[in-house]
């Protein structure tokens, strides 16, 4: 077998708390640095100091564990003022953010996280084990169980199946992506990793995590505040799926019935339902109960009677299992469109841009020369045009 590889750590976080200390402590002792980039987009300014920072202490709290918990001098704090911006406030869409940790890795892996993304300590030896039996993956994907209303509910369903939600079949996640000298973070939606010639190397060799047993447990709607900030935050953001969402937030997370059941996560058309947990958390999350239980941690919890109504009534399971298999036909149908044409298209698109000489593309007409630039970097280009002027014209607080 290989060295062990050395593995950075890179999470954006805003508001991080109850989580931030529990995940630091989780890959601490499998990290060979871990790289936080803390603050807020200007569409997260609802949920920001004035100055651009966490409401919820999260910036004095990495401050502490790096004081009391770092001895080998792996955490590495970074905000918007350190990377030359005014205040806290990283322009853009959480691209800067990511290409702030980024740039800082030193690692032969760099192992995208967020502060809600959580690992069974066995589960990260596994995928150390096989980083160093595969040297030749550029990137590593995981499913996803994810956690809504409290520790042992899920939310499941179409959307989280979808291709285009993480950018990847069944909605896996990008999250470990080889690292070499020259390669840069391109962009955040969805995580992308070019080399030192502005190749996209992410799917070069990409393997699956799920296929040897590992998963990402993902606490991203356990708590009210959870609802409420990130109901905000997409709402803001300039995609016509969002629409509402901080309204329809609230009202799951005042009533879950059967009028709303299948409309947990509504994005993309898809319908979406609850299921109880019944597997083993991972033991970070362990702790984190234990301190909610004693009262070591204070966060509200979200009331669960109205989610064990619903669980426990006949006729939502047969909505589900009839959702399901609605869902799952979709999703195969897009899959198999996916293998036949999106990916085959795709690699061509892609062969055809390396291949082409630079000199050569600035020959052709403007339109063509368009075609050259990846379609997730029109994107970002386009998204950032359209945060500046809501910048200038003042409503993007």
């Amino acid at each position: 077998m290989s060295s062990k590889p050395r593995i950075t750590f890179g999470m954006i976080v805003l508001n991080g708390e109850p989580f931030l200390r529990y995940n630091l402590r989780a890959i601490y002792p499998f990290a060979h640095q871990i790289i936080v980039a803390e603050g807020a987009s200007p569409r997260a300014a609802h949920a920001a100091t004035p100055d651009g920072h966490s409401i919820d202490g999260t910036l004095q709290a990495l401050y502490r564990f790096k004081a009391e918990e770092d001895p080998d001098d792996k955490l590495i704090i970074v905000t918007a003022e350190m990377c030359g911006h005014p205040n806290g406030f990283w322009p853009g869409e959480k691209d800067e953010q990511s290409r702030a940790y980024a740039e800082r890795a030193t690692g032969d892996w760099l192992w995208q996280i967020d502060v809600d993304e959580f690992y069974h300590p066995a589960d990260i030896e596994r995928v150390a084990a096989f980083l160093a039996q595969h040297p030749d993956a550029t990137c590593l994907c995981f499913r996803a169980y994810h956690f809504w209303g409290g520790f042992d509910y899920l939310t499941d369903g179409g959307f989280f199946w979808h291709r285009q939600y993480q950018g990847e079949p069944w909605g896996r996640y990008r999250r470990v992506f080889r690292w070499r000298s020259g390669y840069r973070y391109d962009s955040h939606r969805p995580p992308t990793i070019v080399d030192e010639r502005g190749r996209d190397i992410t799917r070069r060799r990409i393997y699956h995590a799920d296929a040897f047993g590992v998963w990402m447990y993902h606490y991203f709607m356990v708590f009210p505040h959870q609802f409420a900030r990130k109901g905000a935050y997409y709402q803001n953001q300039p995609w016509e799926r969002e629409r509402e969402r901080l309204r329809k937030n609230l009202d799951l997370l005042d009533e879950v019935h059967l009028a709303n059941g299948l409309r947990i996560m509504d994005q993309y058309g898809t319908q979406n339902w609850l299921a109880r947990f019944t597997g083993q958390h991972p033991q970070p999350i362990l702790d984190l109960r234990a301190d909610l239980a004693s009262g070591k941690v204070t966060t509200e919890l979200r009331r669960t009677d109205d989610i064990e109504r619903l669980l426990a009534d006949p006729r939502y399971a047969q909505m589900v299992q009839a959702a399901a298999r609605r869902e799952r036909l979709r999703v195969w149908r897009d899959y198999v469109m996916y293998l036949l044409w999106w990916r085959p298209r795709a690699r061509l698109i892609q062969l055809v841009r390396e291949q082409t000489p630079p000199a050569l593309v600035k020959r052709l007409p403007p339109a063509i020369q368009r075609k050259f630039i990846p379609e997730h970097r029109r994107r970002y280009q386009e998204q950032l045009a359209r945060y500046q002027q809501s910048i200038r014209s003042g409503d993007a607080a």
